[in-house]
């Protein structure tokens, strides 16, 4: 699983991507973060961009508001390299409307299916399957405040903090047929309880992750940090278990 940041490091995103996957072999596969906060209605995402608007303004931007389409919506914040693996041919994406992972090459489509509105980044997410089957993180240009894998930890502390989530997907509605066949997709807000998200202390977190577990490098002109997923998460267990009150 690979996080980058590519500005002014002079690498391409295709080309990286291409190079990774030839690196992780025909056996393998690689897989990104394709998260898209801005479908929420108390995101940070979203609420920079209903800022200054009226009660009616937001309403209305929010009626406008386009579902989640694994297929054609792009993610958000999550860089040029993200984006170049949802697009590769022949890549699979997850189907959570907030928080999908984007993978290709062997296995990929096995990676992405079946995750669960109330499974952000939990066991049964793509993030779950990935540390379950000993996958390695790669950080290009990144610290540690953006490393996903931390939040499987979250999942796993004593009595985690729930919340609820709200965003626009595409759903079924019945026919005129008591039901059967289903009708054609239709959009609409659907609300949903999962662990309250919190990567504030996740750079502090970082800087406590065992020197020995990282392997540090570069690629071209960015630095790069590669480690053992499962080792990542085990490390966040242990600090959030001891510091998060």
């Amino acid at each position: 699983m690979v996080h980058a940041s590519l500005g002014g490091t002079g690498l391409r995103a295709e080309e990286l991507r291409d190079a990774l996957r030839a690196a992780v072999g025909p056996g393998g596969t690689l897989a990104a973060p394709a998260f898209t906060p801005q479908n929420s209605k108390t995101s940070t995402a979203h609420l920079a961009r209903i800022a200054g608007l009226t009660e009616e303004g937001v309403r209305a931007f929010r009626a406008r508001m386009p579902a989640f389409d694994p297929v054609h919506t792009p993610s958000h914040g999550m860089g040029v390299l993200a984006e170049a693996v949802r697009t590769a041919p022949g890549a699979a994406r997850s189907g959570h409307p907030q928080t999908s992972f984007s993978a290709v090459g062997e296995g990929a489509r096995d990676l992405c299916a079946g995750h669960p509105l109330t499974s952000h980044l939990g066991e049964e997410s793509p993030l779950g399957k990935m540390c379950g089957e000993g996958w390695k993180v790669l950080m290009i240009n990144v610290g540690f405040s953006v490393c996903t894998a931390f939040h499987l930890a979250e999942y796993r502390i004593p009595k985690p903090p729930l919340r609820m989530y709200e965003c626009v997907v595409k759903v079924n509605h019945p026919g005129s047929s008591g039901g059967q066949p289903e009708g054609p997709k239709r959009e609409g807000w659907t609300a949903y309880e999962d662990i309250a998200l919190d990567d504030s202390d996740f750079a502090e977190i970082g800087r406590t992750f065992p020197e020995e577990g990282i392997r540090r490098g570069r690629i071209g002109g960015a630095s790069t940090m590669l480690f053992a997923l499962p080792h990542a998460v085990d490390h966040a267990l242990e600090w959030m278990t001891e510091n998060r009150r």
